[in-house]
């Protein structure tokens, strides 16, 4: 698991534990550490892009040349 997945989950978790038993700023700290794992992901969405290493770039195939009098 990648270190923005861990945030994200460990983040939900606060989150929940935050909701149920009524401490407010457990639950900010679990939105925070969500918002932590988004930033890193679009940075390296960005990142990705800017470098050529997208992972879900489509490729083009080569267009197919026709023969003339066939």
């Amino acid at each position: 698991m990648t270190d923005k997945n861990v945030d994200k989950g460990k983040g939900r978790i606060k989150e929940a534990a935050g909701s149920l038993s009524g401490n407010t700023r457990l639950k900010n700290e679990g939105r925070a550490d969500q918002a932590k794992a988004k930033v890193k992901d679009t940075v390296d969405k960005v990142a990705d892009t800017l470098t050529g290493h997208n992972k879900n770039k489509r490729t083009v195939p080569e267009p197919v040349q026709l023969r003339p009098g066939r």
